[in-house]
């Protein structure tokens, strides 16, 4: 166990749970977990029951999804929509750097918490819009991705000005999946196709989470 503590005696897991990852990469992700840290009490960024393992809760969670989607998705624009704490958007910017990822939110004190975080890291393909999804110009989005924003109708729904003719949109589920698309409604299904569901498991953990596929049909 003490082997797993940073030099803070924080749990930091992840250079064992991913051994390929670069030093670039490790540094990058630990910077990002202490500043998720640092600012989660004045932000509620987290929940408080989740800081002392967030580098599964989040780290991790946000590392197997963005693989998942960039093995999905050819796209060079990703928006992360509701990004609030960064994942998967800054997640994506490290792992990705050739891919340009747009950080959307409507709330300007997290807005100023994710700029903060692009400018330690120093992401030079990582940016923010403050704004409200619908707000965001007609067909803004090609590819989109949410965590822990709304549900699956919900966030379909708001984006049918935004979303462009071809958009796929990535949505991280957990086990409550398939109940969230079995409710999604037949006008939302006339536009969007949940084409695809992808699977994955935390470190040391049996839950399974999920990537949703949904995309764009019919404008």
């Amino acid at each position: 166990m003490a082997s797993d503590l940073d030099s803070t005696g924080r749990l930091w897991r992840i250079p064992k749970w991913f051994p390929e990852l670069t030093q670039r990469e490790l540094d990058l992700f630990r910077s990002y977990l202490s500043e998720l840290i640092h600012f989660n009490g004045r932000m509620n960024l987290i929940s408080p029951r989740t800081e002392a393992t967030a580098d599964l809760t989040h780290i991790a969670d946000g590392i197997l999804g963005s693989r998942v989607i960039l093995g999905q998705t050819q796209a060079i624009d990703i928006f992360d929509i509701g990004s609030g704490n960064g994942i998967p958007g800054l997640v994506l910017a490290i792992l990705a750097p050739t891919r340009r990822i747009t950080l959307v939110d409507a709330d300007a004190r997290k807005i100023e918490f994710l700029k903060h975080c692009i400018a330690r890291l120093e992401l030079s393909n990582c940016h923010t819009i403050h704004a409200r999804l619908e707000d965001l110009d007609p067909g803004t989005i090609h590819c989109g991705v949410s965590r822990g924003f709304a549900s699956i109708s919900k966030c379909l729904l708001m984006c049918r000005k935004v979303a462009a003719e071809d958009c796929s949109f990535f949505h991280f589920k957990g086990p409550s999946w398939s109940t969230e698309v079995a409710q999604i409604p037949s006008q939302i299904l006339a536009s969007w196709d949940p084409m695809h569901v992808m699977h994955y498991r935390l470190p040391d953990e049996e839950t399974v989470r999920s990537i949703v596929l949904t995309k764009r049909i019919s404008r």
